[in-house]
């Protein structure tokens, strides 16, 4: 009387063992962007969103020469020497320390060394305006996040993004022009791996008393000419998959190049030195 259960028994085996197995889960393309992060104050989106829509591409006029610095200006880099940096802790290892600048300078550019930390002025400054002339590295190498990345980091903590903007799908708020991990910009006029793009910002740096925040930072960003950032508020220094907020910081601070292990090169960088307190 065993015979019926245990033919029944084989068959259920046999059956089970013709099924195809559970397809596995999908993976997030993290290239894209991140779910899992805080959402952003007053907004629908996530920090680094990949649903986050991504700004229109603009072809920016063509590449003429180097915007000559004003009378005013102080001159960073014109292409001889390296006088007016210092290498500085990495903002992506945290390592490091003030020392001769270890980046290559070869034909009136520097270019990013990876594994060498940032590169800092000597000098301090607060409200500026900014002049950096960029180029991403080619052949392109990477994708996403690593693709020709750094960073211009205004008083060494907020930060407007360097990064291949040229076919090179990312999350919106971390793409060239943007406010990293707050604000995507209004339009993407980057040009291909190997040709210049200039970012010509205007900063106003934040207003604090110890830990409070009488006045938050601003930005406005002109990329390739075209305005990305518009007197954009900041929420706070730059941080990596999180809400940015404010906490007590010098009032002025050394202007920060970032190196993401990314051979991106510089040059023709000038700032003038604004008195944004005034009344006129």
């Amino acid at each position: 009387m065993y015979r019926p259960l245990l033919f029944a028994a084989v068959i259920a085996a046999s059956l089970a063992a013709a099924q195809p197995p559970a397809a596995a889960p999908a993976q997030a393309n993290h290239d894209l962007g991140f779910k899992d992060t805080p959402m952003l104050p007053g907004l629908p989106w996530h920090v680094h969103d990949p649903d986050r829509p991504h700004p229109p591409v603009v072809t920016p006029a063509p590449a003429s020469s180097p915007a000559a610095p004003p009378s005013d200006a102080i001159v960073l880099f014109n292409g001889t020497d390296l006088s007016a940096w210092q290498s500085h802790y990495s903002t992506i290892t945290r390592a490091g320390r003030p020392g001769p600048v270890e980046w290559k300078l070869v034909d009136g550019v520097v270019e990013v060394v990876p594994h060498t930390g940032d590169i800092a002025t000597k000098k301090s400054f607060k409200d500026v305006q900014l002049h950096i002339e960029w180029s991403a590295p080619t052949p392109p190498v990477g994708n996403s996040q690593n693709r020709g990345n750094s960073g211009v980091l205004l008083m060494g903590l907020y930060e407007i993004q360097v990064l291949d903007p040229w076919e090179n799908p990312t999350y919106a708020d971390g793409q060239a022009g943007a406010i990293y991990g707050q604000w995507p910009p209004l339009a993407n006029p980057g040009r291909k791996p190997g040709e210049w793009n200039s970012y010509d910002i205007i900063f106003e740096a934040p207003r604090m008393d110890g830990d409070k925040l009488l006045r938050p930072a601003y930005a406005t960003v002109f990329f390739n000419g075209v305005l990305v950032q518009n007197h954009q508020e900041l929420m706070g220094p730059m941080v990596y998959r999180a809400v940015a907020h404010y906490s007590a910081q010098p009032a002025e601070a050394p202007l920060v190049l970032q190196n993401h292990n990314s051979p991106v090169r510089f040059r023709n960088i000038w700032l003038r030195e604004l008195s944004l307190d005034t009344s006129h």
